[in-house]
């Protein structure tokens, strides 16, 4: 019975392949072509619910979220520029993976590494939408939906002692949300200095692999295993709050650099200085100012009829760089007719001082810093003084900057455990006045901003015949002690720029407690003007701590 039923088997399969066969020829010859046909073409409103819901994955963001951009335009330009930057893309690919490979030649029995084909195929991704987003930092952030679903042919060969392995990879689908970020905004060209990418929501990525011309995902239960681990692997890398950083520009190029410590300067007296009045005597003050700096320089108090002038003087300067910074002392001959006479100068690098250490300096005044000039050995007196570089804390330099692009100002239960240090001691006080809104004036528009703080004023420069200033201008504030349960006033004034009675006036004003500063160590807000209709400043105050 056995061999009866294994002949029968082998009898019937044999027979209904023949006649499979024969039918499948004769439907292949006898059968006419149908034409293709055009799909069906209808507005979204003539729809039913099930045809809506299958097609609403592929609607575009711009479709249905009002606040993506249709960057058709950006589009066009990537299918221009498709064939250009696919070389350019698969050069930076061959010229990254090579080292890479490298490594693994020699081990495991493998004698080498190659693309045997590597092109990302003719269809270039396409941005279904565009999301930018308005922040109060220096920096432009924006969320393209990006689809590619593209035809790349991308064949890798292992040489396997002397067996070549081809590795085939084809039909690539990438569905990815990114948080593009550039970052910080400079005023040198390409005028940001990083990109920063990260990624908002898991990535869908489908594709096929081919090992020896065979599909390998076709095998059962290996295709969701190999997406969960992509998925897994590119969530752990650049899923937010994950970054990839991308330098555009070198640190050292930055032209804006923040302060990094104060100079506490004491300028103690001063010794045999030249006769410069005709009496044969001096009139001499001392000017100091930082290498590398815009700001006004500091002066002495003027010593009447004084050759050996002591004047025992307190100055505090911001460093921005003491590898580079040099402190630059000037003493002049008042005369109250006429320029002051230069009695001598001199240079002390920072470099040569040892933070938080006190260091006293007599130095021979020169006429210049041209060492070679003859005229320059003729003896110009002596002046004492003591230098100290405090540098700020760490925790105060590197400020923490807002997660999502809110206005930066943290809790005060976020602070570290060395929070409780920041409420006391000296500091420096940042004000950034970056600029106003909707401001307007009864007479003329002609904005500047007036910053009133502990008796001093300081002010922006005037921008004619707008209503939407942009100043971007910041005034440092050096002090004993943090300014708890202080104000710091920030007025918005307008001047004709012609002759009038009424040259100057008032657009708003504000006043801004300085207590969640000191807390958190910066805020960066847009505040409404008092007295104005609707007129808003934007404001950045930071404070750092030695």
């Amino acid at each position: 019975m056995g061999f009866l039923n294994a002949f029968l088997e082998f009898l019937g399969f044999g027979i209904g392949l023949s006649f499979g066969l024969l039918i499948g020829f004769f439907l292949f010859v006898y059968s006419k072509p149908k034409d293709v046909q055009d799909p069906v073409v209808r507005p979204l409103h003539e729809l039913d619910t099930d045809a809506l819901l299958d097609i609403l994955p592929d609607i575009p963001l711009w479709v249905k979220c009002p606040d993506y951009e249709r960057v058709d335009w950006l589009n066009k330009f990537l299918l221009d520029m498709w064939p250009y930057l696919d070389k350019a893309i698969c050069a930076m690919i061959r010229s990254t993976t090579k080292p890479m490979f490298a490594e693994y030649i020699g081990k495991y029995k493998i004698e080498a590494i190659e693309f045997e084909h590597l092109t990302l195929g003719t269809l270039p991704p396409i941005i279904q939408g565009l999301k930018v987003y308005e922040t109060m930092e220096k920096d432009l952030v924006m969320e393209p939906a990006i689809r590619w679903a593209g035809n790349p042919n991308i064949v890798l060969v292992l040489q396997l002692l002397s067996v070549r392995l081809r590795f085939q990879l084809v039909d690539m689908q990438i569905f990815a949300a990114p948080r593009v970020a550039l970052k910080p905004l400079l005023p040198t060209f390409p005028c940001f200095a990083n990109i920063v990418v990260s990624l908002m929501e898991r990535p869908h990525v489908d594709f096929g692999l081919k090992i020896l011309g065979g599909d390998v995902m076709s095998i059962p239960g290996l295709y969701p295993l190999v997406q969960d681990m992509i998925k897994k692997q590119v969530a752990s890398l650049y899923l937010w709050p994950q970054t990839l950083d991308i330098p555009v520009l070198d640190a050292s190029t930055m032209v804006i650099k923040k302060p990094v410590g104060i100079l506490h300067v004491k300028v103690v007296r001063a010794k045999k200085l030249l006769k410069a009045d005709i009496l044969g005597t001096s009139d001499p003050y001392v000017k100091l100012s930082l290498t590398g700096e815009k700001l006004p320089a500091k002066k002495t108090t003027i010593k009447k009829k004084n050759l050996n002038p002591e004047w025992n003087e307190n100055f505090k300067l911001v460093v921005k760089d003491p590898e580079s910074q040099a402190l630059q002392l000037q003493v002049f001959d008042w005369d109250k007719v006429g320029g002051h006479d230069r009695l001598g100068m001199q240079f002390v690098p920072l470099k040569v001082l040892t933070p938080r250490e006190t260091k006293e300096f007599t130095l021979d005044l020169l006429k210049h810093t041209n060492i070679s000039d003859s005229q320059d050995k003729k003896p110009r007196g002596q002046i004492v003084l003591e230098l100290t570089y405090v540098p700020f804390r760490e925790d105060s330099i590197e400020f923490r900057e807002p997660l999502d692009g809110n206005d930066g100002r943290g809790s005060a239960s976020g602070r570290s455990s060395s929070g409780d240090e920041s409420l006391s001691g000296a500091g420096l006080l940042s004000v950034i006045v970056q600029g106003a809104e909707d401001v307007e004036g009864k007479h003329h528009i002609n904005p500047y901003a007036l910053v009133h703080f502990r008796g001093e004023r300081k002010r922006t420069k005037m921008i004619k015949k707008t209503r939407d200033p942009r100043w971007n201008e910041e005034f440092q504030f050096t002090l004993d002690q943090p300014p708890l349960h202080e104000l710091i006033r920030i007025e918005v004034m307008s001047k004709r720029t012609s002759f009038s009675f009424r040259s100057k006036e008032s657009l708003g004003h504000v006043e801004i407690n300085l207590d969640d500063v000191v807390h958190n160590g910066r805020i960066n807000q847009k505040y409404h003007l008092i007295d104005s209709k609707n007129g808003v400043i934007h404001v950045e105050i930071r404070w750092s701590t030695v």
